[in-house]
């Protein structure tokens, strides 16, 4: 049964902080529309269809970082050396600016600050029953997963088929991690995973053991504690639910 803060706190908390942060960011945001907007004179945000609670899709916002009509060539993962990123989107992705106008998406209660990241629909119709699991809360701007693996492009760089890479090294932990956020979710535990989220600019390795720590209080299994720690080479491992490798891609 949900607890009342996933039902009540935190939908109010997300609104508070949403709200604040836009007043604060406003100028900021403002700079990088132009900036984006002068690049190719083309629409500075890049809105996708996203799965989101219970399935529902909704309209992600954030700053485009790529080129024009970049989903043409229907690959969702993406690598740090993707051709499609421009110059600026390097930067905006990396101090994850491009996020910011999803702070809309947060103050109208289609995604919170924390919660499992969201995905586009070929590929949650490969989720396993057990990773169902991740669409009972709302999807969120950062999760663990999103701090364990904030280089996912630097693990898929010069990958022949990142969608499949995805799926076969990064889906299955991050899915893993997922499922337990929803099953763990606290204000205590989101305002540490907003904390160190920021924190994994400044340190990554400190902020990779802290969450090994939280895990651990948390009664998390020992692969994933140690997988989190990204001390050894991620391997093809089949996602929770699964006995099975992805081997194909979605359609």
């Amino acid at each position: 049964m949900p607890s009342l803060y996933k039902i009540i706190l935190k939908p109010i908390f997300d609104f508070l902080v949403a709200l604040i942060l836009l007043c604060i960011l406003f100028i900021p945001a403002f700079y990088f529309t132009i900036r984006i907007f002068l690049q190719d004179f083309s629409n500075p945000f890049y809105i996708p269809k996203r799965v989101g609670k219970n399935k529902k899709n909704y309209n992600m916002i954030k700053f485009r970082s790529m080129v024009v009509n970049a989903d043409s060539s229907k690959v969702d993962s993406t690598s740090s050396s993707d051709s499609r990123i421009t110059n600026l989107g390097n930067f905006i992705r990396r101090y994850k600016i491009d996020e910011i106008p999803n702070l809309l998406n947060i103050l109208t209660f289609k995604m919170s600050f924390v919660g499992p990241r969201p995905n586009v629909n070929r590929e949650v119709n490969l989720y396993t029953d057990e990773e169902i699991k991740i669409l009972r809360v709302r999807p969120g701007i950062t999760d663990i997963s999103s701090i364990v693996f904030a280089d996912e492009g630097d693990i898929l760089e010069h990958s022949i088929d990142p969608d499949l890479d995805y799926n076969q090294l990064i889906r299955p932990w991050k899915s893993r991690l997922a499922i337990l956020y929803t099953e763990k979710a606290s204000l205590f535990l989101d305002l540490k995973l907003m904390i160190l989220t920021l924190y994994n600019f400044i340190d990554r390795k400190k902020t990779l053991q802290i969450i090994s720590n939280i895990l651990k209080n948390l009664d998390a299994p020992e692969n994933l504690i140690n997988v989190v720690l990204r001390e050894n080479k991620l391997v093809p491992t089949p996602p929770p639910g699964s006995e099975e490798i992805v081997t194909t891609r979605p359609n």
